[in-house]
């Protein structure tokens, strides 16, 4: 790496801690630093396990980029010891904990940023303060939410027109005003702090949120331009703000060790997986995951069984570890796992997802639409089953379904964190329905033949010259001219 430029950039990068959030964020870190940059990330001790081996092989390879450790401060905010990532979360009061957590680490960032001071700090956007400390050392502070352009115009919009006011119930539909599309929700399909923001828990740190996004330099998106260039210029034109896409920051990982190690390093290598989708025709088997966010009740966890073995299609199942029982796995029918052996895999706790739905084996893709899980579905060119449950994902499944056309909804209709007996279940015939649609059958092959395309668009927008590699030397040249 050449550090012959008159001034070697030198950049900060804070993730927030989410695997969602910290995974792309390191990922654009590495991507700096291979561009010339000195690549600095903020992270907590058991945070820093999960992708410290990568950065060390970055660092053989000769790229700058190293990781400053601050501590989590757990106790002072009421949270149990290691507790520090949003994925430990089980109740509302710890995730208001957690956001005091994350406050408190203004004070240590701050003496990090006198003591070397960076060119710029890209921070996530829950971090309001860094605006505050970057104006204090004079540098620009950008913006990371670990969404795309479309759900984040759709925000906007219900920010600043209501529409979901305008309907006399939670299943009416109402309209999107003032975008590309028409675009269609319910007020079921949005979290209580957008319908309501001022009667949310959350309400002041989501007013600082906002008022942060009109002082910073702007926000970078892992997105490309061809997969979403109406609300890219929808969000630069009308919406006004400066953004640059950047991804699909996925395909950074370039070697089958990066790509299994993405986002969880102390998990050994298991390859049992590839070994059995080797063994399968191309296109022949669905990959199923959540994230690593969700959680399911036991009987909607039957119903996801019931559906995928009478759906008749191979599987990869990836559950998360709680929905074990003292290792035994309660769930399931009587006699599944014997009557899918050979046909269906069961992967319980974290899968090298980057892998498996780039193996030709792969032909669909059930996933809850967090935005990393679109990209990579994207990537790969799989066309998706869309089981939306919080966060941004309902919009994100308008986009997969209704906006490039490579997905089948479910029939999820409810905005929940968590899916508890409670709330509305999806039946086994519903996922059946679902699944055989998109791997038989024309309808299935047409939604397939999109996602090649829009995979192979990916492809290039990263590639030297194209439309996110522009964006990314853009972006640093930006900093690099910086004068408040």
């Amino acid at each position: 790496m050449s550090t012959a430029n008159p001034h070697q950039l030198h950049v900060y990068f804070l993730p927030m801690m989410a695997p969602g959030h910290t995974i792309p964020m390191i990922d654009i870190a590495r991507q700096f630093a291979r561009n010339g940059a000195k690549a600095t990330i903020i992270s907590t001790p058991l945070n820093a396990s999960h992708f410290s081996q990568t950065i060390e092989r970055d660092r053989k390879i000769g790229l700058e980029i190293s990781i400053s450790l601050i501590e989590f401060p757990c106790q002072e905010a009421g949270l149990p010891e290691g507790c520090e990532n949003l994925s430990s979360i089980t109740t509302p009061e710890m995730v208001r904990n957690f956001c005091r957590a994350m406050d408190l680490l203004q004070e240590p960032v701050e003496k990090l940023l006198r003591e070397n001071h960076p060119d710029a700090i890209v921070a996530g956007l829950f971090f309001w303060w860094a605006n505050d400390l970057a104006q204090k050392f004079n540098i620009p502070r950008l913006q990371f939410y670990g969404t795309g352009f479309f759900p984040m115009c759709l925000y906007h919009t219900l920010k600043e027109h209501k529409p979901h006011e305008n309907v006399e119930s939670e299943c009416e539909e109402f309209v999107m005003p003032g975008l590309p599309d028409e675009v269609k929700l319910t007020r079921r399909q949005l979290s209580e702090e957008t319908k309501d923001e001022d009667k949310s828990p959350f309400a002041e740190i989501l007013r600082k949120i906002a008022a942060s996004q009109s002082t910073s330099l702007g926000i970078i998106v892992n997105s490309f331009y061809e997969l979403e260039p109406a609300y890219a210029r929808h969000y630069r034109e009308v919406i006004g703000r400066k953004a640059w896409h950047v991804g699909p920051v996925s395909l950074f990982n370039k070697s089958n060790v990066d790509k299994t190690h993405r986002g969880l390093e102390h998990l050994s290598s298991d390859d049992n997986c590839l070994s059995w989708l080797n063994s399968k025709k191309p296109n022949s088997v669905v990959y199923v995951c959540f994230g690593s966010m969700a959680t399911f009740s036991a009987a909607q966890l039957l119903e996801i069984a019931k559906g995928l073995e009478s759906s008749g299609q191979e599987f990869v199942w990836v559950v998360r570890e709680k929905a074990k029982d003292k290792g035994k796995v309660n769930w399931l029918p009587d006699g599944f796992e014997s009557r899918i052996q050979g046909r269906g895999l069961i992967i319980n706790g974290w899968a090298p997802q980057v892998l498996i739905l780039e193996h030709e084996a792969v032909g669909g893709f059930v996933t809850h639409c967090g935005w990393n899980s679109i990209l990579e579905g994207v990537t790969a060119g799989v066309p998706m089953v869309t089981w939306p449950l919080s966060a941004e994902q309902f919009l994100n499944e308008k986009l997969v379904t209704e906006i490039l056309k490579t997905g089948t909804p479910v029939g999820a209709q409810e905005w929940t964190r968590r899916t508890d007996d409670q709330k509305e279940t999806i039946t086994g015939d519903d996922i059946e329905k679902a699944v055989v649609k998109l791997m038989v059958g024309e309808e299935g092959e047409r939604m397939r033949i999109r996602a090649r395309e829009l995979g192979d668009m990916a492809k290039r927008a990263v590639e030297k010259g194209g439309s996110s590699d522009a964006d990314l030397k853009s972006l640093m040249e930006e900093i690099r001219n910086y004068h408040p």
